[in-house]
């Protein structure tokens, strides 16, 4: 392995990735079940975006933020998920040093995009029920541009930071990460310098991540609760649990898992549980968006049933 020392900073040619397993008698089963989780999530999250855009009846905000919250899971889920599957057939599981710093950059950018987009979705649907004479005026395609757009550049500004904070430092001759791909914590036991400002960094930015974002989907979905419980009608009462039961499945779930990632004691942090819950998060999720939002929906149902009636009727 090649190091290089570059104004005092030194710096590996390459990572060493441990992978999710070290027994070569599951790295075949395991490129089977991964790469089944990858394509099916990759299809179900482009079939989103294109469906949400092409069908006219789907040009609301609560299908804008959905073809975003496709676009995030297909992001993060094709940072980590390519890469992956790579190292279950390869002889040694390397990553350049450059290429570590790309994935690291963009897993940081589409989580928190995650997590922000999420939050903007309970927000939609908590006007749509609580004030639906007054939606079109507050969830305008300008607004929803804004929060998207707010959104992404405050997760690429705290990815850069994170990045550059972790790649400027310097590293201890040690190159194994013991993940299955290049994350925080992980790479920051291998560094030289003391960490303790960009750990310092990371625990603030991912307590203030987790708690405005899941503050409000808390305080949209009680105020959905108590909305849903003045309605008159069981049939509306159904509609409107059905509309955000699959979101707030969803959101706890994610929720839980990174917080079980990214705010564990530091005394009792285990990367191979990190491991099981990063597949969950990386993969599983974002394979899980795309068919519970359809499958549960009815206009998304219309919506393909539509699409595939004008494909056939295109002559061949």
């Amino acid at each position: 392995m090649a190091w290089t020392d570059n104004q005092n900073q030194t710096m590996p040619a390459e990572f060493i990735l441990m992978g999710i397993t070290d027994w070569p008698e599951l790295q075949a089963p395991f490129f089977v079940l991964f790469l089944t989780i990858y394509v099916v999530s990759a299809v179900g999250n482009l079939g989103m975006i294109v469906l949400t855009k092409v069908d006219s009846k789907l040009q609301t905000p609560m299908y804008f933020f959905l073809r975003n919250l496709a676009f995030i899971d297909l992001g993060y889920s094709t940072s980590v998920g390519p890469k992956a599957l790579v190292n279950f057939i390869a002889d040694q599981n390397t990553i350049s040093y450059h290429w570590c710093a790309t994935q690291l950059t963009f897993f940081i950018l589409f989580m928190i995009s995650e997590l922000f987009i999420l939050s903007a979705m309970a927000y939609d649907r908590y006007v749509a029920i609580c004030n639906p004479l007054l939606y079109t005026v507050v969830m305008s395609p300008r607004v929803c541009w804004v929060l998207v757009a707010v959104r992404y550049v405050y997760s690429a500004s705290v990815s850069l930071i994170t990045t550059i904070k972790i790649f400027l430092s310097s590293f201890c001759g040690h190159n194994i990460i013991s993940h299955f791909y290049c994350d925080s914590l992980p790479l920051l036991t291998l560094l030289c310098s003391g960490t303790w400002e960009i750990e310092l960094f990371i625990l603030v930015c991912s307590v203030f991540n987790l708690v405005s974002s899941l503050l409000i989907v808390l305080v949209s979905y009680i105020l959905i609760l108590k909305a849903i419980l003045k309605m008159n009608t069981a049939q509306g009462r159904l509609k409107a649990f059905s509309t955000c039961g699959s979101h707030l499945a969803l959101v706890v779930v994610l929720y839980v898992t990174l917080a079980f990632m990214y705010m564990q004691p530091k005394a009792s942090h285990s990367f191979d549980t990190d491991k099981m819950a990063s597949v969950f998060f990386t993969l599983v999720i974002p394979m899980l968006n795309p068919m519970i939002y359809s499958l549960r929906n009815k206009e998304v149902k219309g919506a393909l049933r539509r699409v595939w009636k004008n494909l056939c009727k295109i002559p061949i």
